[in-house]
């Protein structure tokens, strides 16, 4: 299933304004297809999408997880710190025309905003999001090197001497973690490759 027949089928659970869901789309893929985005793009999402569609049944509200996916990064810029909070916002304006109730919109922006401190959450949903974001650090090491290629070309405003430090304290603390991941599905996929991949990377530096 596409992303756009996968946003529909979602909207219509809520809404059955056709116009309204296609305008909705349009705005999701216009944002994640701005130039400059080279990881956090459309494909993200369908990594994301893959990997949660195999812990579908350990989810609470998938309805709520899959919004939380196309939102938390409709706002993106490299040089903000407040991406995460901006797409929040933007998800409650658009799900609440959409037809959700207040507690849904309320565990959206909560999931969206978890994707900033990336910690781990009493609440499993969330951890299964976290995780599924973050799979990409688990994969094979060719598509590891993409996705930090593509990373510094986002990030390429910022010279050598000030991305560099940056990136390898991210590393780092990721490696500090008693694990990257939270759920123990993910742990056990990709964990161990992750360190690894991570490991490798900050040797390059």
């Amino acid at each position: 299933m596409s992303l756009k027949e996968n946003f529909t089928n979602l909207c219509l659970q809520f809404n059955e304004d056709h116009i309204f869901i296609g305008n909705l789309w349009t705005e999701i893929e216009k944002k994640y297809s701005e130039k400059g985005r080279h990881y956090h793009n459309l494909t993200h999402l369908e990594n994301i999408f893959s990997e949660l569609e195999l812990v579908k049944d350990k989810i609470r509200n998938f309805n709520t997880i899959s919004f939380s996916v196309f939102y938390h990064d409709v706002i993106y810029d490299p040089t903000s710190k407040l991406n995460e909070e901006k797409s929040a916002e933007f998800a409650e304006s658009r799900l609440q025309k959409l037809g959700l109730n207040k507690t849904d919109l309320a565990e959206i922006s909560e999931q969206i905003l978890a994707t900033k401190p990336h910690q781990k959450s009493p609440n499993n949903d969330i951890n299964y999001l976290l995780d599924a974001d973050l799979s990409v650090l688990g994969k094979d090491p060719e598509t590891y090197l993409d996705y930090t290629q593509n990373i510094r070309i986002e990030y390429s405003i910022y010279p050598g001497f000030l991305y560099k430090p940056g990136r390898k304290k991210v590393l780092k603390h990721f490696l500090e973690l008693e694990s990257i991941f939270k759920t123990e599905y993910f742990i056990d996929k990709y964990e161990f490759s992750a360190r690894e991949n991570i490991a490798l990377e900050l040797k390059s530096f």
